[in-house]
């Protein structure tokens, strides 16, 4: 079919609208792109018919929770008791998985458990958006890393291509990630494995397959068996100096300068280490090794990696952060955030469920309440408008 003819066709797919019009134009030079690439046709136009472009997502893009949320909201949802809960129990209903998982890569289960606990919530958010229709709005109409968004849509079809996956089982983040642990289309096609012998890689419907797949990922990114991500450390008050994951140096550096353990015993580890600190030096501060580094990989942000390596331990049984976090409006764990919303709901607001996950509506909401409480209005679930709420 020649492209003006496919546009055409489109076009009229989407009632004729002339807003669609540039839309039309992108998916017949991603279809073109696309067959030159040995992707069928039947398999681009089946994976195709009747998408329309989503603008919804485009919103998206600049919202990301990990780069413009405080970390201590981030992590007061990711690694609470629900969830190290949660995670205790799919460590011990998926015990023989991740046991051969750790066998076949050496990554440690607990971290396996972990991403998939922060990834979809051991698969109970795997996320709402149709690739089929994500990739190509933000590969048309992002406003950057186009080229980047056109190629995992290729990774997409070829998944479909080579009968992994129905286009129907590709729902994920806006951003193109899907299953259990959230894998890119390219990722997944590189890096997923069959877990379960059924000589096919479904990282939706499989959690053998998802589980091995994240601890390949994990073993590629340079993970190293039996050594540990890191610990929380203590930094003397007159500390000025470099920090930064990729500041590395040795151990014995770090504590020529007075850095401690966080219970005031000497600093361990073996090779080079970096200094991280979150929240300012006022923090938490972590000294992190390479396994930091192979949890940081898989989503390029400090606050991700912490989250993973932090629930990881907690899964081990061990304690969490001692440090406080440098704020007076403390964060909410899900419990919490479901407590604000039924709170909300009772003066009157429609936020929808309390679910705990704080949406547009739930801030909508914060707002008005403080606003009308001369705070400023931020929209942020902390602890000092649920005391406001609940009359505390």
């Amino acid at each position: 079919m020649y492209k003006s003819a496919y546009v055409a066709l489109f076009s009229l797919s989407l009632f004729g609208s002339p807003a669609y019009a540039d839309f039309a134009s992108c998916v017949a030079g991603l279809r073109s792109s696309a067959l030159s690439q040995g992707i069928s046709a039947s398999t681009f136009d089946n994976a195709m018919s009747g998408i329309e472009p989503d603008m919804k997502i485009i919103e998206l893009m600049d919202n990301q929770p990990e780069f413009k949320t405080p970390i201590w909201d981030y992590l007061g949802t990711l690694v609470d008791d629900e969830k190290i809960a949660d995670g205790k129990a799919m460590l011990r209903k998926y015990s023989a998985t991740l046991a051969s998982a750790e066998e076949r890569y050496g990554v440690d289960r607990h971290t396996i458990a972990a991403v998939w606990g922060v990834e979809s919530d051991f698969g109970k958010a795997g996320g709402k958006f149709s690739l089929m229709q994500s990739l190509p709005t933000v590969a048309c109409f992002g406003k950057r890393r186009n080229e980047y968004f056109r190629s995992e849509f290729m990774s997409a079809l070829k998944i479909i291509e080579r009968g992994d996956l129905e286009p129907i089982k590709m729902r994920g983040s806006w951003a193109g990630a899907f299953g259990h642990t959230q894998f890119m289309p390219s990722t997944y096609l590189r890096l997923a494995v069959d877990g379960d012998g059924d000589g096919r890689r479904d990282l939706v419907d499989s959690i053998p397959d998802a589980l091995h797949s994240t601890a390949n990922y994990l073993a590629k990114a340079g993970w190293q068996t039996g050594s540990s991500w890191g610990y929380e450390v203590r930094i003397p008050d007159s500390y000025s100096g470099t920090s930064g994951r990729t500041n590395k140096q040795a151990v014995s550096s770090w504590a020529s300068r007075g850095i401690t353990k966080i219970d005031g015993s000497g600093l361990t580890g073996s090779g080079n280490a970096g200094l991280l600190l979150p929240a300012g030096k006022d923090g938490p501060a972590f000294l992190v090794f390479k396994n930091y580094d192979a949890a940081y990989s898989y989503n390029g942000a400090d606050s991700y990696a912490l989250a993973i390596s932090l629930l990881s331990d907690r899964l081990k049984g061990k304690q969490g952060i001692q440090t406080e976090w440098p704020t007076d409006d403390l964060p909410l764990n899900r419990n919490e955030r479901r407590e604000l919303q039924r709170a909300l709901i009772a003066k009157g607001y429609d936020v929808g469920e309390p679910d705990g996950a704080v949406g547009a509506k739930t801030r909508a909401a914060i707002k008005d309440v403080e606003g009308k409480s001369g705070l400023p209005q931020t929209g942020r679930p902390g602890s000092k408008v649920l005391k406001l709420l609940s009359g505390r």
